[in-house]
């Protein structure tokens, strides 16, 4: 496919950031719709797996990196017992526009702030945070150890990283069902709605292209974290990964 080797040239002239971003925000109005129907609401689910794993403290500041439409930041609102501040960073736009009013509707306006911003040049100093999540955005991400010691850089000692990431299920007859799925099924449902014939090509593709979790929680450690661990959820298609710094 022509676009998808302009894709792979992207990479290698160094203008994944405006490609990718290009892409998101094409897809944005439809993102939370095709997201639900996709996963079988299963995203409702690992998002809520993902904040109730998190351990937050009254006055804690949270860098909820690649925040789409902002569900995971609200969702560490909803589980914060106290007063947070959360930062909710994106670099596709469209995406930050969609977030504002659900934030504003949850009235949790005083609690999170949104932010346009690049992941490898976030405008926090280091040290800022006490816990960063990012889900089902690093595998959009192709240098992932320079992204890993980023994310350490911007967090406070004892400070906690959570990434949560789709990912391809082990061999066996499930796998089999879920590649035809991912491969077939998905990428007309999500042209159809979309009306983007690339994005939803692109997504199985980037997901097969994703580290195992044994390698990645490895990428984890190389950048500094300890306490590396990771969950495995629905059969293996999403994995949970946690560390500290």
């Amino acid at each position: 496919m022509k676009l998808m080797q302009d894709f792979e040239m992207s990479i290698d002239n160094a203008s994944e950031l405006s490609f990718v971003r290009k892409m998101f925000d094409i897809i944005a109005p439809r993102y939370d719709f095709l997201n639900k129907i996709l996963s079988l609401r299963q995203d409702v689910v690992w998002r809520r797996i993902l904040t109730d794993s998190l351990k937050l403290k009254h006055g804690s500041k949270v860098l909820d990196m690649a925040c789409g439409t902002g569900d995971v930041a609200l969702g560490i609102c909803k589980k914060a017992a106290g007063p947070v501040k959360v930062y909710g960073a994106d670099f596709a736009g469209e995406m930050l526009k969609l977030a504002k009013p659900k934030i504003e509707k949850a009235g949790a306006q005083s609690m999170i702030d949104l932010v346009a911003a690049d992941a490898f040049e976030p405008p926090f100093r280091h040290e800022s945070f006490d816990l960063i999540t990012i889900a089902f955005g690093i595998r959009n991400i192709q240098n992932k150890p320079k992204i890993l010691s980023e994310f350490f850089t911007l967090l406070k000692p004892g400070g906690a990283l959570a990434v949560l990431e789709l990912a391809s299920p082990g061999p066996g007859p499930f796998r089999d069902l879920y590649q035809y799925y991912f491969n077939r099924i998905l990428p007309l449902v999500g042209r159809f709605f979309s009306g983007n014939s690339f994005a939803y090509t692109y997504l199985p593709d980037s997901v097969s292209k994703f580290p195992t979790a044994t390698r990645f929680a490895t990428m984890m450690r190389n950048a500094g974290f300890s306490s590396v661990r990771y969950r495995k959820l629905t059969l293996g298609i999403a994995v949970l990964f946690l560390g500290q710094k």
